[in-house]
């Protein structure tokens, strides 16, 4: 049975869809007004293989992830840029669904826009007045009233007192008690605007969530997710607003994924020690970087390095290593390994166990072509690419993958050197052939001599 770490709850616990076999997924998308870095390509890796595995596994999934496309940042950067909000999120946009299609993730069932939702927000935040969970201050922004709420603070499992002693969010006159948060702020000249019945204005971040989720979801559904810095007070937040609102449970299990850290410190835009997937795809291969957010767990925080990368790239090598020369590899034979690899997807998502069980498998099909047990081989290759294609690994052609970080020119002279030891070969010149290979190996390149040729890959 699946089960899956609920930050609700603080606990491991059986997974039960409100509908059978239909599973409703909220996922906090970026803002955009910049590119896609690391921390942010963790939450979408993450995301999207827990979807390739929940569909695997027979359930249809209703994915929804957002767009922050209005908010302070957006409307400074299209300023300093002199471009409008709109021309500055198109672009960013367009970008970000680029990297997406780079790394293989799929796109989200539904990816619903903050502007294209201002009438449900107006709804929302109307009944959020009405029931007098919100105030109109004097400055005309509105506001909600955390005090309202009894059970707000339980995500982060805090009381309201506890939080309201360290609390880091803005002070200002108009608020009647510091924790509590906008919900549709007026605009200033020459900032976007909608109408509302509160006056010209735009809507605070927390409730665009509320009102999209519920659009595309409903007022109750099963998993909601992004970053661990979302969990307070953007989470607590949406729970405070959605169940004062609708007067029922609003998500049943929250996941949360860790920090990617930069010498121990939070990966971020704000502190300015980040890294672009766009900069880190110019050196790595995606699969590398999918291998690296994934082989440890999502839970946990992820330390971004030159050398954990490469490790995730060496690691890579060898699973392809042990399917290069593999023909038609197309159908897939369950077995045990397929069946250990679920049970680690089952247990809260265990990608670091479910990999290691990867190279269970490849251990085991390198012992098979040793012993010349190629049919058997070629099957387990089949059941390695397709547990792979749930993680987004070993779905590029292997030779592809083992030369991809080489440079051309040395890519030629390499396959120089083996079509001239494979000439030497046919013609027994055994001695040149020993030679052009010990100068290929002190070049770092490792040859495989195969029925179909002469494989080659470079050392990690």
């Amino acid at each position: 049975m699946l089960q899956i770490y609920n930050h609700l709850t603080k606990h491991k616990e059986p997974f039960k869809p409100i509908n059978a076999k239909q599973i409703g997924l909220y996922v906090c998308g970026m803002t955009v007004y910049d590119y896609c870095h690391i921390g942010n390509a963790r939450i979408f890796i993450i995301f999207d293989t827990i979807v390739k595995h929940l569909r695997a596994s027979g359930y249809k999934v209703n994915y929804v992830r957002n767009i922050t496309d209005i908010d302070d940042k957006i409307i400074a950067r299209a300023k300093k840029n002199g471009e409008t909000c709109q021309e500055l999120t198109e672009r960013f946009i367009n970008i970000i669904h680029e990297d997406e299609q780079t790394l293989g993730i799929e796109p989200p069932c539904v990816e619903p826009r903050a502007t294209e939702h201002i009438p449900q927000i107006i709804e929302l935040i109307d009944t959020l007045i009405t029931k007098d969970y919100a105030y109109i201050a004097t400055n005309g922004d509105v506001y909600y009233e955390v005090k309202k709420f009894p059970s707000y603070g339980k995500l982060a499992q805090q009381d309201l007192t506890s939080l309201q002693a360290g609390a880091r969010v803005e002070v200002t006159e108009v608020k009647r008690d510091p924790l509590d948060f906008v919900l549709w702020k007026m605009s200033k000249p020459g900032e976007p605007e909608w109408d509302s019945p509160w006056g010209k204005g735009r809507p605070g971040w927390h409730i665009e969530c509320s009102a999209m989720s519920a659009k595309h979801l409903g007022k109750h559904f099963d998993l909601h997710g992004g970053g661990v810095d979302l969990q307070f007070p953007h989470h607590q937040n949406e729970i405070a607003q959605s169940e004062a609102a609708f007067d029922c449970k609003f998500v049943n299990t929250w996941m949360h994924v860790g920090y990617v850290q930069l010498n121990q410190h939070k990966m971020s835009k704000s502190l300015g020690n980040f890294f672009t997937l766009r900069e880190v795809l110019k050196i790595y291969h995606p699969e590398t970087i999918r291998y690296f957010m994934l082989v440890s767990h999502y839970r946990s925080p992820l330390n971004y390095s030159d050398e954990n990368l490469n490790k995730a790239q060496a690691a890579l090598t060898t699973l392809y290593t042990a399917i290069r020369g593999l023909n038609n590899i197309t159908e897939a034979t369950a077995d045990k390994y397929e069946t250990q690899f679920n049970a680690a997807m089952d247990d809260d998502f265990n990608t670091p166990e479910a990999i290691a069980v990867l190279f269970e498998l490849a251990h085991e099909i390198n012992r098979l072509r040793i012993n010349k047990q190629t049919e058997i081989a070629t099957q387990l290759g089949a059941c390695l690419k397709k547990l792979g294609a749930i993680l987004g690994i070993l779905q590029s052609d292997p030779e592809e993958f083992l030369h991809a970080n080489i440079d051309s020119d040395l890519k030629e002279k390499i396959e120089g050197l083996i079509a001239a030891r494979t000439t030497a070969r046919t013609n027994k010149g055994w001695q040149q052939a020993d030679q052009i290979r010990d100068q290929l190996t002190s070049m770092g390149i490792e040859l495989e001599d195969t029925a179909h040729g002469t494989l080659w890959s470079k050392k990690p």
